[in-house]
């Protein structure tokens, strides 16, 4: 007769669970497959796995956030960086709101909490293991947060700052501020509507919402900067984008459409922007 098999060990009760090794990719995939529809809908312009890997973000981080608006990104950082991770969300200086002309006054007034608004809001996006947010507004972070981000990521804020920086030094303030925050060796992620290189220097000032990728490693490398490489991962041929083209006629604004099928349709067949995807890292 065969030998009657061991019993198998038991564990011992106060062993350590076991923890399955997720990769950086697949707990980022996870994160954006549970995302509502309406934002992976977006996936196909703004390519979020290609380009947060691309600027080697990574879970249990800080990353610097610039101007996070409604949350689109902040919303997936949050549970991809992990409760060791932290979110340091930058915002435009107060005295840029004025400057558009569009923006109410109680909006505008809105903005002077907006360094303990936005993180309170965004208590409501928390899950169970997800990123803390602080908050401040270029021209004036505090000094605690000099030196602490590992990552700053600014998707299509650059436009504005360029728009506004002989009112005020705006942009020049906003790339001091991610120097600042950033630790030795920490990597700055840019992506920008990005005109072509052969359009007028006065079109592509950033009013339009473009400007030329000559002009951000300019503006980043006299910040301190190095220039990594880039990335053609949002890039987009369609757009073409030259004299009295604004980049707001484009989904998902449809500006200047009115409602107008046959002129959606058209801007649905060009999409979003044509988009620079630039990495810098601040000096070790």
């Amino acid at each position: 007769a065969e030998e009657p098999a061991a019993p198998a060990e038991e564990a011992p009760a106060d062993a350590a669970p076991v923890e399955l090794v997720t990769s950086p990719a697949d707990a980022l995939a996870a994160v954006l497959a549970a995302q509502p529809e309406e934002t992976q809908a977006r996936y196909q312009y703004r390519h979020p796995q290609e380009t947060l890997a691309f600027f080697e973000i990574e879970p249990g981080m800080t990353v610097m956030e610039a101007l996070p608006g409604g949350g689109w990104y902040t919303k997936i950082l949050m549970p991809y960086l992990g409760s060791d991770g932290h979110i340091v969300a930058g915002n435009y200086a107060q005295e840029m709101w004025p400057m558009f002309g569009f923006f109410e006054q109680e909006f505008i007034d809105g903005m002077l909490t907006w360094t303990t608004d936005f993180p309170a809001g965004a208590q409501e996006w928390r899950g169970d293991n997800s990123a803390d947010i602080s908050a401040f507004i270029f021209g004036s972070m505090p000094e605690e947060m000099h030196g602490t981000a590992d990552r700053v990521f600014a998707p299509r804020v650059l436009h504005n700052l360029a728009r506004f920086e002989g009112n005020g030094g705006f942009l020049t303030a906003a790339i001091g501020d991610m120097y600042a925050v950033l630790k030795p060796g920490g990597i700055a992620g840019i992506v920008q509507h990005e005109a072509r290189e052969d359009r007028p220097d006065d079109w592509a000032d950033g009013s339009n919402g473009y400007l030329k990728k000559a002009f951000v490693i300019e503006q980043m490398e006299a910040g301190g900067f190095e220039f990594v490489g880039e990335s053609d991962i949002n890039q987009n041929p369609n757009d073409q984008a030259g004299e009295g083209d604004i980049v707001w006629r484009l989904p998902p604004a449809y500006f200047g459409a009115a409602g107008d099928e046959a002129v959606i349709a058209a801007m649905n067949e060009i999409g979003e922007s044509n988009r620079m995807t630039l990495k810098f890292r601040k000096p070790e």
